[in-house]
């Protein structure tokens, strides 16, 4: 008995492991395919460094400026990062009170969707009017495009939950305060992870338009000077640099959720 439990624990373990290699492994052929279909294209048709350079060109001009690029993503992350987190921190409540009352969700869903349905490029002047030449607009622009789909997804999760455990739940006694923490709330996080999810790669495309409109420091920033400049390979350098960052950001959200709901059958699926 106590072995075979020890087998079954051992298990999901094993399972997870494996699972990381082969993620591991498909993400490397993945990218070895790219760099081939690249380097093939450029060496086929003779492109010209400044439309498409080669890989390995890329490579000495990102480690030419590694000193610059790694001083200016301090400043797009921490923009990523305080967008995202501000975002999520008014999104989560303002999505429950709407779900909870019906008149919050006339008052406030119409200006959210107004809001969403407006280019953020378009608000750069009044962007720039209300927070100034810095940070705070990258951090401003950052939180605007997270935060709409953070909060349809947890409306969606908060509504999602089978109307008859509630009715059950009200039978039992439970006060409305514990029916929201025990089944709502838990039934709402795989709806709202998905939102955090699309909002971390979206916060990384904000503070890359903030940067655009008003920085001058940040990744942004040098996508700007070296697009000035005719810098092809330095601006692929810094783009791969960005995608590996929104790679990054989002697997922290994946790993946090598998984290939090280990009981949900997306994650259960994952370990098979």
């Amino acid at each position: 008995m106590t072995e075979s439990r020890k087998q079954g624990g051992g298990k999901p373990k094993s399972r997870r492991k494996s699972g990381w290699l082969v993620d591991a492994f498909w993400m490397s052929l993945s990218l070895a395919i790219i760099l081939i279909l690249w380097e093939t294209l450029v060496a086929l048709f003779d492109l010209p460094a400044h439309l498409l350079p080669r890989p390995l060109s890329v490579v000495e001009a990102s480690f030419g400026s590694w000193q610059s690029i790694a001083g200016h993503s301090y400043h797009t992350i921490f923009a990523v990062l305080a967008g995202f987190l501000l975002a999520t921190a008014l999104a989560v409540p303002t999505a429950i009170i709407i779900v909870l009352s019906p008149q919050a969700e006339r008052l406030l869903y119409p200006p959210l969707i107004a809001t969403q349905s407006i280019p953020k490029i378009a608000l750069a002047p009044l962007f720039i009017v209300w927070f100034g030449f810095g940070p705070q607009t990258t951090i401003s622009v950052a939180f605007l495009i997270c935060f709409f789909p953070i909060v349809v997804d947890t409306i969606v999760g908060l509504r999602s939950i089978d109307p008859a455990l509630i009715q059950l739940a009200r039978s039992m006694g439970a006060p409305p305060s514990r029916i929201f923490l025990k089944l709502r709330l838990p039934g709402a996080l795989p709806s709202m992870f998905g939102g955090l999810k699309v909002a971390s790669a979206l916060a990384v495309v904000g503070a890359l338009t903030g940067e655009y409109i008003a920085s001058d420091a940040g990744l942004g920033y040098i996508l700007l000077s070296a697009s000035g400049e005719l810098n092809t390979a330095l601006l692929f350098g810094v783009l791969i640099f960005l995608s590996v960052l929104a790679m990054a950001f989002f697997y922290a959200i994946e790993m946090l959720e598998r984290i939090l709901i280990p009981w949900h059958v997306s994650q259960r699926s994952q370990s098979r």
